[in-house]
């Protein structure tokens, strides 16, 4: 899996019931044939990434395909899992 591209919007919350930052990020991923999340559309992943003041984690993501939108059930690995954070964690201030 290599993350090719994405977009960022930091969500707001206005009634501040929610302790630190969140993100929604849709990362542009790049799939090996082989791999059986492969789409011939292209494959993304949507995800909120959370800031809390010593803290950043995924809280909710899916693998969707790309010109579809539909979701696949796939997990991440517990190695893509802390690719997508350090990624998020570089590219959150980009909105």
């Amino acid at each position: 899996m290599n993350i090719t591209g994405h977009t960022v919007e930091k969500l707001e919350d206005p009634f501040g019931l929610l302790v630190g930052d969140r993100y929604e990020f849709f990362l542009d991923i790049e799939v090996d044939e082989e791999d059986e999340l492969y789409s011939e559309n292209g494959v993304g992943l949507k995800l909120i990434y959370t800031v809390n003041e010593n803290t950043d984690k995924i809280s909710q993501y899916h693998f969707f395909e790309r010109g579809t939108g539909k979701f696949f059930d796939f997990s991440l690995e517990e190695e893509e899992e802390e690719i997508v954070i350090q990624y998020c964690r570089f590219h959150k201030d980009e909105e």
